[in-house]
């Protein structure tokens, strides 16, 4: 008794490959061919190579444009919710005194130049015979406007403007805190330097 063997439609000389039909039968193709042109095929029956690309008559290449690409600039927007009114106070007291102390030293200076020029002299003899009588002197400008009671009346000053500006400042965050509750704050846009 003989029992019929299927047949492996797979075993062909060993290679483990279905039979195709080469006339038929065209492998995949990565990109469509040409209008007008044969289409690209891998290895060919017996053995040859297909032709390159850029041998044939109708391949077409494409010219390359000289556009460049633009860097995308990352921007991030924030919204100043909330100012902290001690570190405003501390801000503010520091740049106050720094101000404070620049006001000194230019009302110090200004003073200087101006008495070395002649002009306190000058205005103060005008004014001396302007005020004079028969019984007394005239006003003395320049013994008024020396320079220690210059800085003294200027050192008042910057200490009068350290203590408002501080308490200003710090009045001012809180009601940005109070306004910001209702309105939402401050948006800031901030874009990254390339």
């Amino acid at each position: 008794m003989t029992s019929a063997r299927p047949v492996d439609p797979y075993a062909h000389g060993g290679q483990g490959y279905p039979e195709q039909d080469s006339q038929h039968y065209h492998p995949p193709q990565a990109y469509p061919a040409p209008p007008g042109a044969a289409p690209t095929v891998g290895p060919q029956q017996g053995g040859q190579q297909a032709a390159p690309q850029s041998s044939r008559p109708n391949a077409v290449r494409v010219a390359r444009t000289g556009a460049r690409t633009v860097p995308r600039t990352r921007k991030a927007r924030l919204r100043v919710a909330k100012a902290d009114p001690w570190s405003v106070m501390k801000v503010s007291f520091l740049l106050s005194i720094a101000l404070g102390i620049c006001t000194i030293v230019a009302v110090s200076v200004l003073w200087l130049v101006m008495d070395a020029m002649g002009v306190f002299s000058t205005i103060g003899k005008t004014i001396s015979e302007a005020t004079e009588t028969d019984t007394e002197s005239g006003f003395d400008l320049v013994a008024f406007l020396s320079l220690p009671r210059v800085v003294m009346f200027t050192s008042v000053i910057a200490v009068i403007d350290v203590v408002l500006a501080t308490a200003l400042a710090t009045l001012g965050a809180f009601m940005y805190n109070l306004s910001a509750g209702f309105v939402g704050g401050i948006e800031v846009t901030l874009a990254e330097d390339e």
